[in-house]
């Protein structure tokens, strides 16, 4: 039972789909922080709505109070190489160098039925299915 879990989870694209989803939804945060200090000041203080509050560079324009958030876009790209930083040392290069392992022989890969097992299996499959 372990050794077929532990089969699927070493499948690449298992690997790939959870680092692609982590690393997605940490870069959702640089996109967010970005919008929400740059973007957003810069709109309203063309518009003249209310300014997104933060540390920053103040914008010269029809509302004295808009600032630029620097901060929180640094901050967010600080916490996304972070997380990515993990991601790599901790999932990524292990599975790598277990996949590297069994490339080489070291560790046995997935065993896969033998031609003889299948048809078994068809053979009964077809019995089951007769006495019906």
């Amino acid at each position: 039972m372990f050794k077929g879990f532990k089969d699927f989870l070493m499948r690449g694209n298992v690997i790939d789909l959870s680092v692609a989803v982590i690393i997605g939804a940490a870069f959702t945060t640089i996109v967010t922080s970005f919008t929400d200090g740059l973007i957003k000041p810069l709109i309203n203080s063309a518009g003249g709505t209310k300014a997104a509050e933060g540390l920053g560079f103040r914008i010269i324009g029809s509302n004295p109070t808009t600032f630029l958030d620097f901060g929180a876009v640094i901050n967010a790209a600080i916490n996304f190489l972070i997380v990515a930083a993990i991601v790599y040392f901790v999932i990524v290069l292990p599975v790598k160098h277990i996949q590297e392992r069994r490339k080489r022989g070291e560790e046995p890969g997935p065993a896969e039925p033998t031609d003889v097992e299948l048809l078994t299996e068809i053979r009964d499959l077809l019995r089951q299915q007769q006495s019906r």
